[in-house]
């Protein structure tokens, strides 16, 4: 059963951290941190971090890498570091949960009740200023910068990333997550779907003849990264949206190239210019979906002008692969809260839940349970959950199921599926929608592909008449362990 009650209390609340170091301490102290040392940033760190995920999806422990092979003690990578349940609900600062849709709950209640972004403050320095490397100190390689996987065309130093932008027209500042790929010392390339905010940047700079100034944030809160890689709307200030989840703001400096807004506690920020006709080879790279859907290409490069970094600083490593990864539980359940807010702002009543399964990349397979209040409301709610900006993105199905169906238990929704839905009658399709060249069944431009609609609910017009479900009563179930507990375990 799914409802979107207040969450319960908890014995541990997140009082604020001022960083991500203090933020390991409290993972430390919650039992949720794994230390590995000696493992080579040439595979063995990536292959880590994503069988740990897999294994435990929702789970298992952050990772911290140190003594990285052919590097100085100190200069580290953590992997995973918010892709958890009870780490989530702190980076969030909400009650620790107990289940998916409890934390997607809690979510909910925030952005309904009094989420209000809170706007960066200037400051005049901060800890990711402890070092400036300008000119030829400039050195890429000095930083543990991972090779992810096997067919990867290059090492990469950002995928729990922060790529930070400005529109050069309205001058919105943009922050998005972006792949970046090390080309040598002071040189790297940064790949960005069509139709991403960033993208859009970048080619209005190219039409007005201009290169594009970016830093690229690759250690930070891990709230940094989440918001970054949620479909925010246009010209919202994603530092702002941050600042308004973590309930303080952001503090930033300007940088010494650009004036762009550098997180002044992150680890390690790189600045630069990207120029728009000077090109070289990026990738190919292994991709969230779980593929190499796309082949490597010319992208422009960018000039590492400023790099920005902590003593001994701590590179945030996200290992996209076959699902589950190492952030898709993070990004399905605030993608599961956007997309529940988006459909309640639509005016779709009586959402009971939302779930954007980790099998489908947090994206490929969202399922949403509603009580249904009339004829057509499950092909409705289906349509809005497809559609809505934080849906649309490279989506594929999207299943409809009642109330009493937990969209995050797979089971569940399978069982739905088996038994309430008529194929021919209840599947619906939509062609066209906005996609992206890491759609492994896409091979060509335009960047469109189809979607599937499934109504798993009970009929609507015999919805009560529908066979009764066989199993134990909620008050039976309680009372049953509560007697022999130990069974429950």
């Amino acid at each position: 059963m799914v409802d979107e009650s207040e969450p319960k209390n908890s014995l541990r609340r997140n009082e604020g951290y001022a960083d991500l170091r203090e933020l390991i301490e409290r993972f430390e102290s919650m039992g949720e941190i794994e230390h590995v040392d000696g493992a080579d940033w040439n595979l063995e760190v990536a292959a880590i971090a994503e069988t740990v995920a897999a294994k435990a999806p929702g789970r298992a422990p952050a990772l911290i890498f140190d003594n990285i092979k052919g590097y100085p003690k100190g200069f580290r990578i953590m992997a995973g570091g918010a892709n958890g349940l009870k780490r989530l609900a702190v980076v969030m600062d909400l009650p620790e949960p107990e289940t998916e849709m409890e934390l997607v709950s809690a979510m909910r209640q925030r952005m309904r009740k009094d989420f209000q972004p809170i706007s960066p403050i200037e400051v005049n320095s901060g800890p990711v200023m402890e070092n400036i490397d300008r000119g030829d100190d400039i050195d890429m390689w000095k930083f543990p910068v991972p090779f992810v996987h096997e067919l990867d065309g290059g090492r990469y130093i950002g995928t729990d990333d922060l790529v930070i932008m400005r529109d050069p027209d309205s001058g919105w500042v943009n922050c998005g997550t972006y792949r970046t790929m090390v080309h040598d010392k002071n040189t790297v390339a940064v790949w960005m779907s069509p139709g991403k905010h960033g993208r859009l940047i970048a080619e209005k700079y190219k039409k007005r003849g201009e290169d594009c100034p970016v830093l690229i944030s690759c250690g930070q809160d891990p709230l940094l990264f989440i918001t970054a890689h949620q479909e925010i709307d246009p010209e919202v200030d994603e530092l702002a949206y941050a600042g308004g989840q973590r309930g303080r703001a952001i503090d930033y400096i300007p940088s010494e190239v650009h004036k762009l807004p550098v997180p002044a506690d992150s680890e390690l920020v790189i600045e630069g210019t990207m120029k728009m006709d000077e090109m070289r080879e990026e990738g190919p790279f292994g991709e969230f979906m779980g593929y190499y859907a796309s082949n490597a290409s010319e992208l422009p490069v960018v000039n590492v002008e400023r790099v920005y970094y902590r003593n001994e600083p701590i590179l945030t490593l996200a290992v996209p692969s076959r699902p589950p990864e190492n952030f898709t539980f993070a990004r399905a359940t605030v993608k599961s809260a956007l997309i529940w807010d988006e459909m309640e702002k639509a005016g779709i009543p009586g959402v009971k839940g939302v779930w954007c399964h980790e099998a489908g990349a947090g994206r490929l397979f969202n399922v949403v349970a509603i009580e249904q209040l009339y004829p057509g409301h499950a092909s409705q709610a289906a349509m809005v959950a497809t559609n809505c900006h934080a849906g649309n993105y490279a989506g594929r199905w999207v299943v409809v199921v009642d109330q009493d169906i937990d969209p995050s238990n797979i089971f569940d929704v399978i069982w739905a599926m088996s038994t309430r839905c008529d194929p021919p009658e209840d599947v619906q399709f939509i062609k066209r929608a906005w996609s992206t060249p890491l759609d492994p069944l896409l091979r060509e431009p335009p960047w469109q592909n189809n979607r599937g609609i499934i109504d798993a609910c009970r009929p609507y017009g015999w919805k009560d008449e529908f066979p009764k479900v066989a199993e134990s009563s909620p008050e039976l179930k309680k009372q049953i362990q509560k007697k022999w507990p130990y069974l429950y375990k």
